[in-house]
C-alpha cells in the first residue's frame, strides 16, 4: 500500500501552476482530513477506496478540470462555499471587492445589492462581516440562485437573501446604499478563454462582448435608478480596463471615482458615488 507521502510525490500535474497544492487538496478531501494531517502523518497508508478516489480526482485534474469543481467547494474570504460548474469559481482577487465595500460604509442598517451573485461569495462575505446590513444577491441563472441559497442556509446568515434577476430587471422600485458586482468582463475571442481553469467555467460568467465591457456598461447606465443618494457602485473588471470603466462612471455622472489595486498590483476594482 502507498503512503500519503508516496502518493503526493508520485502525483503528476505538469500543466498546473499549483501542482503540489492541488494534489494535497485532493488527497486531503479523499481522506476526509485537513492538509495539515498530510504533513503530520506522511507515513500513513490511505485505505484502498480512499486511494482510488484520489486517483480518480487526480486524473480529472490532469485533464484540466479545476479542483473547485472536482471537490464541489472553494474557500473565499473566511467562508467555505459549495460551487458548481454553472457558476464562476470565487477567486482571491475578488476578495478585494469585499474589502472595498467594507471600507465604504459603516456597520449600520443598510440595503446592499450583489449583481450576478453566482455562488453567493461576495454577498455572503459581506453579510458575515456586517450583520446589520441586509444583503441581496441576484443572478439570472436560477441554478446559481439555488446554490447561493444553499450556501446561505449552511452558513446560517439570516441577513442575506437571493433571488433570480437579470441585472436590475426584477428590482423595480428598490434602492440600495451599495451595489457591488463581479460581472463578465473578458472580451469574446480572448486567448485566455482556452487556457487553464477558464476552459471549464461557464462562458456566460466570463464573456461580455467584443471588448469585455458590455455588462459593465449596462450596469453603470442602470445603477443610478437603484442607488440611494450618496450610494456607491463598486465593480470588478479586467486588469487593463480600469481607465475605461472610470470613463464610463464619469460619463454617467458618478463622483468620487477611484480604482483599487489587486494582489498583483493591477487596478482591479473601480467605484463611484451617486450624488445627483
Amino acid at each position: 500500500m502507498a503512503s500519503i507521502q508516496s502518493l503526493l510525490e508520485n502525483a503528476t500535474l505538469p500543466d498546473s501552476p499549483t501542482a503540489r497544492l492541488d494534489a494535497e487538496l485532493l488527497l486531503a478531501a479523499a481522506l476526509g482530513k485537513s492538509r495539515s494531517y498530510l504533513h503530520t502523518w506522511p507515513e500513513r497508508e490511505p485505505a484502498p477506496q480512499q486511494a482510488q478516489t484520489f486517483a480518480g480526482w487526480l486524473a480529472r485534474r490532469q485533464q484540466g478540470e479545476p479542483v473547485a469543481y472536482i471537490l464541489g467547494r472553494q474557500g473565499f474570504w473566511s467562508l467555505d462555499l459549495e460551487v458548481a460548474a454553472h457558476t464562476l469559481i470565487p477567486r482571491a482577487d475578488t476578495e478585494l471587492l469585499v474589502e472595498v465595500a467594507l471600507q465604504l460604509l459603516p456597520e449600520t442598517p443598510l440595503q446592499v445589492l450583489d449583481l450576478g451573485c453566482g455562488s453567493g461569495a461576495i454577498a455572503l462575505a459581506l453579510a458575515a462581516e456586517r450583520r446589520l446590513w441586509q444583503v441581496q444577491g441576484v443572478d439570472r441563472i436560477v441554478a446559481a440562485v439555488d446554490l447561493a441559497e444553499r450556501n446561505r442556509q449552511r452558513l446560517a446568515l439570516s441577513n442575506a437573501s437571493f433571488s433570480p434577476s437579470h441585472w436590475f430587471d426584477a428590482l423595480h422600485g428598490q434602492r440600495f446604499a451599495l451595489i457591488v458586482s463581479n460581472p463578465p468582463y473578458i472580451a469574446a475571442g480572448d486567448a485566455h478563454l482556452e487556457q487553464g481553469d477558464l476552459r471549464f467555467e461557464p462562458l456566460s460568467a466570463l464573456v461580455a462582448g467584443a471588448d469585455g465591457l458590455d455588462d459593465i456598461r449596462a450596469i453603470i447606465e442602470q445603477a443610478p435608478a437603484y442607488l440611494q443618494r450618496g450610494g456607491w457602485l463598486a465593480l470588478e473588471h479586467g486588469f487593463d480596463q480600469a481607465g475605461r470603466v472610470r470613463d464610463l462612471l464619469c460619463a454617467r455622472g458618478f463622483s468620487a471615482i477611484d480604482s483599487r489595486l489587486d494582489l498583483g498590483g493591477h487596478q482591479r476594482i473601480s467605484l463611484g458615488q451617486w450624488q445627483p
